[in-house]
């Protein structure tokens, strides 16, 4: 039986791991760096198939690649080659660059990641694909159907299944016309200990945030690669994992994201059948946080019609009509950095230290014009409307008065809800870190958790979570599209919504970016 209708779930897991700042010194965490969790899942016993990295460059600009919605109904054949899927893996969890120091080797990927503990797996379910076509030669034998765990470590693919199972999504998506129709999709699952061994029990809330990053890579990557992409967060929990011989109590599967369009339908499964594949062990000891898997099993569901009777129209929110002082955001026409999506993430980092320089209007205008054009999700419909409300803390931006202010997604204006230098207050309720104090201007994620929650059950907890890590990881390439830097944050949550009250009051944080000018790049 669901639970995902107990809304007791989501509020007490949320309540629980809220940050403040009596919890954190009531509760100090000291981290075990002898039982830091290794980075990547190995399956030892697999061969692994290498994938190409000789890319061939998109020529998409960074800055139409993260506008691009990508979900479109297409009926144009769309189907990716083995090339083209490496491609979209590398620039969605690769490892972009890796740095040696005493202590070891630090690995940089693709998408940004709490802790850089990079908790987030991705799988692929996939039909026959082609190799790579250079003028009629094959310079490749393509990839067989089959069940596959991307490696970032060895950037390969080790094979789990073999055969055509992508029905066996379908069925487990309630009939999903996307997945039905796409040669491959890609299976992001969270992995419990990896981001506990820092952030405990809160580590659930991080599998949306750092989820979101890697989606909101992959969205930008399979726009500029012509591919119609799609999230789908509503599907039958317990068929995803034992598709994936998923150990529940280690990992669970989170998204599943169809790319391509092909006309014909997939066949008929092969047997599912119960896999025995030992991993090389994280950590030599794994702290379990029930908390984490009691508010993942509320949110489950169960069947196909359950997932069915999920999907529908978004809750629709509006904001008030701007009361006070409104400031319109017009995104520049020309002048527009064309970097490529590639050279972007490939650039990408998270600021640790902001100069305190000021960034411009326009560039603002810009950061949120091209992060809130739409994610094409199941939880959205329509594509324009969305979860999570975006105030701000402006610092330092040239042509704006400082202040808080909200940001009014339809008619794309700033609303100012106080004037005033906040940058103390910034730095406070970002953990009392500097970074949010140093940055131009800190953007707070905030959502009406109870309207989301009546609509979506349970299950309207990871949407919400996940929607707010795509538009995160949206502003995170916006930034360094624009040679700015930015900085996923955690943060107090309801010293944030007091700040913002009342304009914000009955709302919940969700999550935090900072953005500004790096002092190291000055």
């Amino acid at each position: 039986m669901s639970h995902n209708d107990h809304l007791d779930a989501a509020w007490q897991y949320h309540s629980g791991t809220k940050h403040s700042q009596l919890s954190l010194r009531m509760s100090p965490h000291i981290l075990d760096w002898e039982n830091k969790p290794l980075l990547f899942k190995i399956y030892p016993t697999l061969e692994v198939t290498r994938l190409p990295r000789d890319f061939r460059e998109t020529g998409s600009a960074a800055l139409s690649a993260i506008a691009a919605t990508g979900g479109e109904q297409t009926q144009v054949q769309a189907i990716p080659d083995l090339e083209t899927l490496a491609q979209l893996l590398f620039f969605s969890a690769g490892v972009i660059r890796s740095k040696k120091h005493e202590q070891g080797e630090t690995f940089f990927r693709a998408a940004a990641c709490t802790g850089a503990l990079y908790e987030i797996e991705l799988y692929v379910v996939c039909t026959d694909l082609p190799a790579q076509d250079l003028h009629g030669i094959k310079d490749s034998p393509g990839l067989a159907a089959g069940v596959y765990h991307f490696g970032a470590a060895e950037f390969g693919l080790r094979q789990l299944r073999s055969g055509d199972f992508r029905q066996a999504l379908v069925e487990a998506a309630g009939g999903d016309s996307s997945i039905a129709h796409a040669p491959v999709i890609i299976l992001c699952t969270g992995t419990y200990w990896r981001n506990a061994w820092k952030y405990r029990s809160r580590t659930y809330r991080h599998f949306g945030w750092d989820n979101g990053t890697i989606l909101a890579n992959l969205l930008a990557m399979s726009s500029a690669a012509n591919l119609p992409a799609r999230i789908v967060t509503g599907f039958v929990d317990s068929q995803i994992n034992e598709l994936l011989s998923l150990d529940t109590k280690r990992e669970v599967a989170f998204s599943l994201v169809p790319i391509g369009h092909q006309q014909s339908m997939p066949p008929n499964p092969p047997q599912i059948s119960p896999l025995d594949l030992p991993i090389v062990p994280y950590s030599k000891e794994e702290v379990d946080y029930p908390a984490m898997r009691k508010m993942h099993e509320a949110s489950s569901l169960n069947s196909a019609d359950e997932v069915a009777a999920w999907r529908g129209k978004t809750p629709s929110h509006e904001l008030h009509s701007p009361k006070d002082t409104t400031t319109p955001l017009q995104p520049p026409d020309d002048s527009i950095p064309q970097d490529t999506i590639e050279q972007v993430i490939s650039r990408r980092g998270s600021t640790r230290k902001f100069s305190r320089d000021p960034i411009t209007l326009p560039q603002l205008a810009l950061l949120l014009d091209r992060a809130t054009r739409g994610i094409p999700a199941d939880f959205l419909d329509p594509l324009s409307s969305h979860l999570n409300d975006l105030y701000l803390i402006v610092n330092n931006v040239a042509g704006l008065a400082a202040g808080a202010y909200v940001y009014h997604w339809e008619s794309k204006v700033l609303e100012l809800l106080k004037p005033g230098d906040f940058r103390d207050k910034a730095g406070y309720l970002g953990l009392e870190q500097q970074i949010p104090a140093d940055a131009a201007v800190d953007v707070f994620f905030l959502a009406d958790l109870k309207r989301i929650l009546e609509r979506y059950g349970n299950r309207g907890y990871r949407a919400a979570q996940l929607e707010a890590g795509i538009l995160g990881g949206k502003l995170y390439l916006a930034a360094y599209a624009q040679r700015l830097g930015a900085s996923g944050l955690t943060f107090y949550d309801d010293d944030v919504v007091n700040f913002f009250s009342p304009h914000a009051r009955g709302k919940s944080a969700i999550f935090l970016v900072a953005i500004g000018r790096s002092a190291l790049r000055k």
